[in-house]
């Protein structure tokens, strides 16, 4: 059996970061580079082999790229 490495609300977060990543036409590489991180870390975070994701402060920077609110990236309701 496979351990999960992300979280249903982790993984909601990744979900709607590809989605607008790849609605605006940025690479992972590119991203990564706006918010400041290495060029793997935008496909860590996209691939469930791995544990990383994305933080507070990750999602406030990526609001401002993305030219919306964090509040964006996160579901309506609890899980």
């Amino acid at each position: 059996m496979t351990e999960k490495l992300h979280t249903a609300i982790e993984q909601y977060v990744i979900d709607k970061v590809k989605e607008k990543r790849i609605e605006k036409g940025y690479s992972q590489k590119e991203l990564a580079y706006m918010l400041d991180m290495s060029v793997g870390f935008i496909g860590d975070v996209e691939n469930p082999k791995y544990r990383a994701k994305y933080n507070l402060n990750h999602i406030n920077e990526l609001a401002k790229i993305f030219e919306c609110s964090p509040k964006d990236f996160l579901p309506d309701n609890p899980f």
